[in-house]
Formats: C-alpha cells, structure tokens, sequence
C-alpha cells in the first residue's frame, strides 16, 4: 500500500527507524490542501504538520510503498491524528490512491520547533522538493 508522508516522515532517516521495511517510491502532490503546523508536541516542543483542505492551494509530499505492519508501527507514531484514504497525483498527472495523517481537533496554527522544521527540511532535501 501507499503512505503519502508530507511532515516530518518525509525524512528517510526517521521513516527507516520508524518503517525499517518501508520503501521510498515517488514524489506526489495532493491538490486543494495546505501544510499547517498545529497543536503542541512535547516531543519536538512546538506545533506540528498537519494538513487542511484550502481551495488553490497544493501539499508536496512522498510516497512510501508499506507493509501492514508499517501502517500498524505508523499508526502508533501518529496518535493524535487520524488516518485517511487520499488521492495524490504523480508528476506525471497519475491519480495514485493513498493513506496519509492528518491531526485530529479543531487545533490553532502554533509555530513548529526550529528542530522540527530542520528534520522536515532534510526530508525535503531526501526527496528533492526543497
């Protein structure tokens, strides 16, 4: 199955620790939203990524390819968020039909930690999106 990472999975680092059998396979893009940061994390000390449907607007983002026991070891990682059935769309224009995060509540937009935007600019650099 597909899992469209946009956040902080994005880096291939944190993603192999998390989803040793995960398989990085293509960039994507999923229309009509936007990157948030949101909530507070005491891990990372400050909001973190999130996604909001916004008319016009775009989230560039990867797809790993993942086991059952990925999306189990993921759905773990992402407590505080609930999982849903998208459709991200390849460079090529190809609908692909994927899984993704997005936090859960009516959260305000509260700025993320300098080191949290640090692993998600990395997994920008891993992907070539940056």
């Amino acid at each position: 199955m597909y899992y469209f990472a946009y956040g902080s999975n994005l880096n291939k680092k944190q993603m192999t620790e998390r989803c040793p059998d995960s398989q990085p396979a293509f960039t994507a893009v999923l229309p009509s939203y936007k990157l948030v940061f949101a909530g507070w994390s005491r891990q990372w000390r400050g909001g973190v990524a999130s996604i909001k449907l916004f008319q016009g607007d775009r989230v560039r983002g990867a797809i790993y390819e993942i086991s059952e026991s990925c999306l189990r070891r993921l759905d773990s990682y992402e407590s505080g968020y609930h999982r849903f059935n998208i459709t991200v769309f390849t460079g090529d224009d190809e609908a692909v039909e994927a899984i993704t995060y997005i936090k859960a509540g009516q959260l305000e937009e509260t700025p993320p930690s300098k080191e949290y935007l640090a692993v998600i600019q990395q997994g920008l650099r891993d992907w070539r999106l940056f």
